[in-house]
């Protein structure tokens, strides 16, 4: 006797990780940046293109152009993650964008209230150091100016 069973339910997916970086951004010509996809964790995809059309940007995978126009090397096999993964790579992609155009505020390295350069300095005559020094110069027939007297 046999059994008839079902098959059992197929599980749910799951949503995929996907981490996008953007690089060298431009904003003119065709090629608006360049990015790399990890997917999952687990598959990294390089050399992906945000591409400028009159439509306004889309992705362009990496490929090779064949005798019959031009291949995808790798590309999402549905049409939602294609819609999925357009959309994630557009978003990196304007949020750098979005951050370029920021203002950006640097904080000045904070200054020693006092140098400490009295501390350091060495020992020299009494007095000024720096009128020592001259004093020292016009002697020998030479000015603070940097040009000789004569």
């Amino acid at each position: 006797m046999a059994k008839n069973s079902a098959p059992p339910p197929a599980p749910e997916p799951q949503l995929m990780d996907i981490e996008v970086n953007i690089h060298s951004i431009s904003t003119r010509g065709s090629v608006l940046a360049n990015a790399s996809v990890t997917l999952g964790g687990c598959f990294a995809v390089r050399n992906i293109k945000i591409m400028n059309s009159e439509k306004g940007p889309f992705v362009s995978m990496p490929g090779y152009r064949s005798a019959n126009g031009f291949k995808d090397v790798c590309f999402p096999c549905t049409q939602e993650f294609h819609k999925r993964f357009q959309q994630t790579v557009l978003a990196a992609y304007r949020q750098e964008l979005a951050q370029l155009h920021e203002p950006q505020t640097y904080e000045r390295p904070r200054q020693r209230e006092s140098s400490g350069f009295e501390e350091r300095a060495a020992p020299g005559p009494a007095g000024d150091p720096e009128e020592a020094s001259l004093d020292g110069l016009e002697e020998e027939g030479h000015s603070s100016g940097g040009m000789a007297m004569q």
